[in-house]
């Protein structure tokens, strides 16, 4: 937790969209996700050497190895919405007016469901909130955990303290309830060819009909050669 929200504060300007923290045998991998790369990056590796080395002094770190990756989607990003809302509400922007902005945004993008709760003193010395939605958003089970993603920002206005809380669910993050494989495609394609060609050999078959003709024509001979054979006696 302050790890991250030491890095939100800090790569801020860079756009910051959250981090992945894994302990490996050799030390601690960071993978960052920002929008501009080249700001955390910077002049020859200059910037990541040194916020490596103040997340290993700040934050006790052995061998810390930091990675960037770019956000292709920033606005299917929590983190990076909900900071855009505190900067709207920092410049003077209503909270309603930035909350339904951001749903319309998002929503474009392809979200299937957003969610957005603003809390603290909106308009008054009383503190209340708001919340406001749309598309679907799953609340329980295994694709709630699978499909949302949330995140959480304060910012300190006049009034006082305000808190904005962000679920997004991905349509993409759906399970699907079964994969097409290449072998089961292969399977059935074979399939499908045995039985065309098991279709083209019945066709060299000889119909019923012509079964049927041919024997007639052999018990209509044999009758003719048994009446033959009564007229000689």
């Amino acid at each position: 937790m302050e790890l991250n929200e030491y890095l939100s504060s800090t790569l801020a300007e860079a756009g910051y969209g959250g981090a992945e923290v894994q302990k490996t045998p050799i030390g601690t991998k960071i993978t960052l996700f920002v929008m501009r790369p080249g700001l955390v990056i910077g002049r020859k590796g200059s910037g990541i050497r040194d916020l490596t080395t103040r997340l290993e002094q700040q934050f006790n770190l052995q061998n810390a190895q930091v990675s960037v990756t770019e956000v292709t989607k920033p606005e299917l990003n929590p983190h990076i919405m909900a900071n855009r809302i505190a900067q709207l509400i920092e410049r003077g922007t209503a909270f309603r007016r930035a909350s339904l902005w951001t749903i319309n945004t998002i929503m474009g993008a392809g979200a299937m469901g957003v969610e957005i709760t603003v809390s603290g003193k909106l308009r008054g010395e009383r503190a209340h909130f708001e919340k406001h939605s749309a598309g679907i958003i799953p609340k329980s089970g295994k694709i709630a955990d699978e499909v949302v993603k949330s995140s959480t920002n304060s910012l300190l206005t006049k009034m006082g303290l305000v808190g904005i809380k962000l679920k997004i669910s991905v349509r993409e993050d759906i399970p699907r309830d079964f994969d097409l494989s290449e072998e089961s495609e292969s399977k059935t394609r074979g399939e499908n060819e045995g039985v065309s060609e098991g279709g083209s050999e019945n066709r060299d078959i000889q119909p019923d009909s012509e079964i049927k003709t041919e024997s007639k024509d052999i018990i209509n001979s044999e009758v003719k050669e048994i009446a033959v054979n009564k007229s000689e006696t």
